[in-house]
């Protein structure tokens, strides 16, 4: 008897907290009780209203050149490494620690990965052997992460802060790409190796494009069906349906769009006229249009992105990064164990430089002395401006990644509009400082 009254109380409580968020909703603006049902983040909105400004305000002063499949394509080309590096900085941010050596790992890993592929491993497999690019980008990943878990180490055992460690590795690490070869530029890169940096033969094309959007359009829809599942398993509100449907066609929208003009961008007349000789074929008098379709390095930054968003919001690991920055002293007091916490970061961070100077030296065809010089200014920038506070505990890898997508979308249109390099860094300082500055509004206002 006690249980079936217990019920009717939950069950009426319940309905009384329905009816009480039915009387709050209809007293809302349209437009808040849009965002309070579809649940899209404003602050993210904003970034993508802010890159869509950028894009529309560069169309107009580079003549239409801007928003074009050729520009667009090698822009998603150009964001892809410093975009793998900025969803792990998110994670160091998150826990109020800083990494100013990614730019000197990235040199230093793609200087290690280029000595490996075009002069050591050579000697041993042969010229050309197929597992020379394999070996290489393990032998990075590994390298990266030991530099990662050592600086880690350091902060998170010796209680030396991240800013002072990150600082003598930017200047260490970037000496040591120096002393790897005594500055002399290794090249060329194994050829299959450099498909993961874009370029004509390191894209898709058009059929295998079309069925990743596929892939996509079913994940989004799958994921948002699992997570109403998940909600009304455990008793969580539920989005409205229309909702729900909205979320799921922006999503696919939005991913076939992105392929439609990735598809549209053709190989140059020169390498098409090539390969119709090579293979055959007859050229038609309007040329040979044969689709890029989605770049493998852009691949690679969207799955490291999947990877990272994953391991932040639905692995405890990440549960644990997020408690670290909100509250020290309390996850200690939690029983998480916050140095070991830190040094997988770090060594995380690594794992990811290493992963961007593969795509970085892949698309040089080269390794070079200067190779991630600054890279470390726009991977903070990339996080900060997409919403990662310097304050701690708050960040997403999403809102990092389109902030690597600004970052570079405001230096390719300088560069198209024929700007002189002091000034684009000029105006990459500027943003950075306006963005922590909003950050710094936002949080006073959450407040």
């Amino acid at each position: 008897m006690a249980d079936i009254t217990q019920v009717n109380q939950t069950q009426g409580n319940q309905t009384q907290g329905a009816h009480a968020n039915r009387a709050r909703t209809a007293d809302e603006n349209p437009v808040k009780r849009f965002f309070r049902a579809t649940e899209i983040d404003t602050r993210l909105l904003g970034m993508v209203g802010a890159l869509i400004i950028i894009w529309l305000g560069f169309q107009v002063m580079t003549g239409g050149l801007f928003l074009t499949p050729r520009n667009l394509w090698n822009l998603t080309v150009q964001t892809s490494s410093v975009a793998v590096m900025a969803t792990g900085m998110v994670l160091i941010i998150v826990t109020r620690n800083i990494d100013l050596s990614v730019g000197s790992v990235l040199g230093f890993c793609g200087m290690t990965m280029g000595v490996l592929q075009a002069q050591v491993l050579p000697q041993y497999l042969g010229l050309g052997h197929p597992a020379i690019w394999a070996i290489t980008l393990a032998c990075g990943i590994a390298v990266g992460g030991a530099i990662g878990a050592f600086q880690g180490s350091i902060i998170a055992f010796l209680n030396v802060p991240a800013f002072i460690v990150t600082l003598g590795g930017l200047l260490v690490w970037r000496g040591a790409t120096w002393f790897v070869t005594s500055g002399q530029t290794v090249a060329p890169m194994d050829a299959t190796f450099r498909l993961m940096g874009g370029g004509t033969e390191g894209s898709i094309g058009a059929t295998a494009s079309w069925i990743v959007g596929g892939l996509a359009c079913i994940a989004i829809v799958g994921a948002i069906l699992n997570s109403r599942k998940q909600r009304k398993r455990f008793g969580f509100p539920l989005r409205p349906v229309w909702a729900e449907y909205f979320l799921a066609i922006l999503g696919c929208v939005l991913v076939l769009g992105a392929i439609a003009v990735a598809n549209h961008y053709y190989w140059p007349v020169n390498i098409a006229r090539k390969y119709a000789d090579a293979n055959g074929i007859a050229w038609p008098d309007g040329g040979l249009q044969i689709s890029h379709g989605i770049a493998i390095p852009v691949l690679v930054a969207v799955a490291v992105g999947i990877a990272m968003t994953f391991i932040a919001t639905r692995l405890r690991f990440g549960r644990y990064v997020f408690a670290l920055g909100g509250n020290p002293e309390a996850a200690e007091l939690a029983g998480i164990k916050t140095r070991w916490v830190t040094v997988k970061i770090f060594m995380l961070m690594g794992v990811l430089c290493a992963i961007a100077a593969a795509i970085s030296t892949a698309r040089l065809n080269a390794a070079t002395n200067a190779q991630g010089e600054l890279d470390e200014l726009y991977t903070i920038a990339a996080a900060v401006i997409g919403g990662t506070s310097l304050g701690g505990g708050v960040g997403t890898v999403a809102g990092a990644m389109i902030g690597a997508l600004v970052m570079q979308s405001l230096q390719s249109g300088m560069v198209l509009l024929g700007i002189d390099s002091p000034f684009q860094r000029i105006v990459v300082g500027v943003v950075l400082v306006v963005a922590v500055w909003l950050d710094t509004v936002y949080r006073a206002r959450a407040k």
